[in-house]
This record gives C-alpha cells, structure tokens and sequence, in this order.
C-alpha cells in the first residue's frame, strides 16, 4: 500500500498532505469554538482529501518519460497549485475578503516570504494565524526537501558553485533521480531523515518559549515561522512579546540553522569533512554579524553625538544587541524585529537604516536551507574570485593554493555564481518595471520586488520610512508580487534548466 503511494505523482501526494493539515486549524477552532472558521477547514480537509484520492486512483499508472523534467515540473507546480488549495478554506474563513486576497497571502506564506495583508488587530481569528504559520511551516520543510531531492542531484540551488558541474545537467545527478528512485519516492526518502530534525526543533523551540514565559499560541507561530524563516506572527510582534530578551536569545539561537546546510541531517554536503568553524558560509555570517551591528554602534560617536547618553553603558548593550539580532532576522531572510532595535537605530543615529536591511535579505542564508536570497556561498565565491584577481594585478604569475575545492570556487563556481546574481538582477528589473507601470513609485517598488525575490516580507514595514500596506495593492500589482515570490523561492536557474530544450530532448 506504500509503495503505491509513493508511485503516485508527487502533486497528488503533496495535495493529500495540504488537506490533511486542514485538519489542525480546524480542531483548534472547534476548540474554542469558532465554528465559522471550523467547518471550512474541515470540509475543505474531506474534500480535498477525497479529490487527491481520486486523482491518485487516475494516475496510479502514470510514469513520466524524464524524471528529471517531472521532479523540476512538480517543484513548480507546487508552487503555483497549492497555494490556490490553502487559500480556498482560508477565503471561506476570512469575512469581508476576496479570493485574490486569500490566494496572495497563502503564496507568501508557503513562499516563507511572510508579509500580510490582514495586518488590523483581531482582523483574523487566532485559528487562522495559526494556518499562516503551519502553511509556512510546510513551505519551508518543503525548501528543504526540494533541495536535497532535486535541486542538489540537478547541480541547482547552489550546489553548483561547488560541483562544477553544468547547472540542470549533472552527470551523475540526472541519473540518480531517474534510476536510483521515482519522482516521489525521493522526496519521501529524504523526507523520512530532514521530518524528525526539522519536527523535532521546532518542538523545543516551542518548549523553550513557554518555559521562556511566552503565551501558547504566540510561543507555537513564532517557533513554526523561525524554523521556517517566514517570520509569520499571530499579529503580535516579537519585540511585543511577553517572553522578552530571553525570548529574542532563544529565537536568535534557532534562526542560526538558515546559516548552514550543516545544521540538519541528510544536508547537501560535498565537502563532509570541513570543520563547521571553516565552513564558508559560516566565516561569511560571522563577518557580516560582527561587521554591521558594529558599524551601526560606533556610528554613535561619528554621526550622533548630539545624544546625550553618549556614555550610557546600558543603552549602548540594548543598541548593540537589537543590531545583532535585526542583522542575524534578516540575513536569514526571516525578518523579525528586536525589541532594541528602535534603541539601534536611535544609537546610530540612522532614521531608517532600510539600505541596510535590503542588503542583508539579498545575501540571505545557506544553501539547501530555509534562507532566501542571493546565498552565501555565491557571495563567497564572488569575493574570493575578486581577491584572486586583485591579487594577480600584483603578482601575475601566482598560482592560486587551497587545493581543487577553493580553485573551483574561485573560478568555475564564481562564473556560475555571477550567471546567477545577473539572473537575479535582471528579475529585480523585470519586477520593479511591470510595478511601475502599473504606476507605483520607485522606491516603493524596489522595497517590495526585493521582499519578494527574496521571500523577506517584513522588508515593507522595516525598510521604508512608512510601512507599505499591502491590503492598498490592487490585485494586478499583488499578481506581479506573488509571481516574483514563486520565482524568487524557485530560484531562476532552476526554471530555466526546467525550459532548457535538453531536459525536454527524449
């Protein structure tokens, strides 16, 4: 019975596992019996359940010709299809909403990108939020479950920079997807070791708020959205959160794991025996966690001396710890604000340091990791190639140590790495122009196709000087956003290596 299942095409199971976590926010609603939240959810969970059934009796058959084109097709498709699924019981739930509302904000929540357009206070009931978060829960397991069962074999979502093998056409990744296992049957595979982890931590995040002093169901979405990095709240904010700076350490600890793939079992690794401490991506954050929280606090005695506690040893601590936190939320691309970090910006002396936040969410995390953004890997690479050649200006004739691995990454991998930050520029400028033919400003629409390419929604209320109210959009701009959110969590290359006429050749 299993192995059926896992024969099914990967859309009808993911659309089974969608109308079962329909489930949860409607037990919870019937709890408090909030039955007009209750019933959509539970009849959307039967029916929706009964249509993938259906659909899998009809596909049970079905083997695609390429494995390859079908894994980067269903990645896709997920994409595009099951937000419609989420928001359908969420639309039902909602008063006074549209579906085009209710689609666009399931689209940023299973994009992990984050940002609400219901952001009233009591304007969703807690059972809703509580799907926002659970679909971006989902979403980000999803991330990681794609990157280690499609991407990776594919030499896509950076792993290419180290493989230095042809993004889309690895020569040994096409092959194990098509005979080591079938379409899902690799996802399920690498499912069973990322679950356990991925379960497991959010769990004692959970556990470590309430003890922290948390409320439950504030503790239960700030856990779900750390461990997915989509910043989702209940509507209340974790500066205005009961469990305080104990709170904000805890939340600072988890958020660490976007850093590395190496912080989860079953990782994409091909450099397993490098210390942690020596890890690129690790020596990369560590350098921008000290670098700009401590710009932004010795800018205090460059640019704001006309404050009068220059030496106030207290207030400088707050400024200082609200930096590193706000640096470390949005680095990750998760997007959660310190409660110290008004103390930070009024220490700087920056009104809105928002350059700062955009170029932190652009860099983003790890590879293979909830993170969005350019990764830091790619980062690396470019700056490694860029010291290499600032070094051969001086001496022309060096050679270049640090054995196989730091050569191709200095050159084959900082040549991909540069394909895809054009890549990304490119879809930043495509986004930004269809915005502002629709007749947004440009500064408000570079804050907002930033946040969506790089699934940092809290970028529109942080980064500008007044918060950008995404309910005031009109439905053709959320659109262009939502697709930017899809093509931003997907990353480009793996849609152009899915449009390639050899992933289509027989």
């Amino acid at each position: 019975m299993i192995r059926r299942i896992l024969e099914l095409p990967l859309l009808v199971i993911l659309s089974g596992v969608g109308a079962l976590a329909m489930l949860f926010p409607a037990a919870h609603a019937a709890v408090y019996s909030n039955f007009a939240v209750a019933r959509p959810f539970f009849y959307g969970a039967v029916i929706f359940l009964l249509f993938s059934v259906l659909v899998g009796i009809a596909t049970s058959n079905h083997r695609p010709r390429q494995a390859a084109r079908s894994q980067l097709a269903a990645l896709l498709g997920a994409y595009i299809w099951l937000p419609f699924l989420f928001a359908i019981p969420f639309n039902e739930a909602v008063p006074d909403t549209s579906f085009g509302n209710a689609w666009f904000e399931m689209v940023s929540s299973f994009t992990t990108t984050g940002v609400t357009q219901y952001d009233t206070p009591g304007r969703l009931a807690p059972s809703l939020h509580l799907w926002r978060a659970l679909v971006g829960w989902m979403g980000g397991f999803f991330v990681l479950m794609s990157a280690a069962a499609i991407l990776a074999p594919l030499n896509l979502g950076g792993v290419e920079v180290l493989s230095g093998r042809v993004p889309g056409r690895g020569a040994q990744g096409a092959d194990q997807i098509t005979h080591a296992a079938g379409p899902a049957e690799r996802m399920i595979r690498h499912s069973m070791v990322l679950f356990p982890a991925y379960f497991g931590l959010t769990v004692m995040l959970w556990v470590m708020l309430l003890i922290a002093g948390e409320r439950g169901m504030t503790a239960l979405c700030l856990a779900l959205s750390t461990l997915s990095t989509s910043g989702i709240t209940n509507g209340q904010s974790l500066a205005a959160a009961d469990g305080g700076r104990v709170a904000e350490i805890l939340v600072f600890a988890f958020m660490a794991l976007a850093l590395t793939r190496r912080s989860l079992p079953g990782a994409v690794l091909t450099d397993r025996n490098r210390p942690i401490l020596d890890d690129h991506e690790v020596r990369l954050a560590l350098f921008f966690l000290a670098v700009v929280p401590g710009l932004l606090f010795l800018r205090h005695w460059v640019g704001a001396l006309v404050v009068d506690d220059v030496w106030n040893a207290s207030a400088a601590l707050q400024a200082l710890w609200g930096g590193l936190f706000t640096t470390m939320s949005f680095l990750t691309t998760t997007g959660f604000e310190s409660a110290d970090w008004q103390d930070a910006r009024l220490w700087s002396g920056l009104n809105s340091p928002g350059l700062v936040l955009l170029g932190l969410a652009m860099m983003g995390g790890g590879i293979a990791t909830t993170a969005g953004g350019l990764k830091l890997l790619r980062v690396y690479s470019l700056a490694r190639h860029g010291e290499r050649e600032m070094d051969r200006l001086v001496h022309p004739s060096s050679i270049g140590g640090g054995g196989d691995g730091e050569r191709q990454l200095r050159q084959g991998g900082a040549y991909v790495a540069w394909i895809f930050f054009m890549l990304y520029a490119v879809t930043f400028a495509i986004v930004i122009a269809a915005l502002s033919l629709r007749g947004m400003e440009f500064e408000q629409s570079l804050i907002l196709t930033i946040s969506a390419v790089t699934t940092t929604g809290p970028l529109t209320v942080m980064a500008a000087e007044g918060p950008i109210r995404m309910i005031e959009l009109s439905m053709s701009e959320k659109a262009i956003l939502g697709a930017a959110m899809i093509v931003g969590r997907v990353e480009i290359l793996a849609i152009l290596a899915l449009l390639s006429p050899g992933v289509w050749r027989r």
